[in-house]
């Protein structure tokens, strides 16, 4: 499962991208694409059972200190 946190299950956000026509009601007529947010997925070397995997982590679990990282 490629784009999701290993820790968390944080993946993809979708959304639309709208270009701002400033015209009366503009947001209703303003023309709209598909679009997505990926995670900030960072690979880590985590040590686990007495051994080394590499997970797909996000930065938030990185900062939050739910990944201790392999020497």
């Amino acid at each position: 499962m490629s784009n999701t946190c290993d820790i968390c299950g944080k993946g993809p956000q979708f959304g639309q991208n709208i270009r701002h026509r400033h015209s009366g009601s503009w947001a209703l007529r303003a023309p709209k694409t598909k679009r997505r947010w990926l995670p900030n997925l960072q690979t880590v070397r985590v040590a686990h059972n007495d051994s080394t995997r590499a997970l797909k982590v996000c930065t938030k679990c990185i900062k939050a200190g739910k990944v201790v990282r392999a020497i």
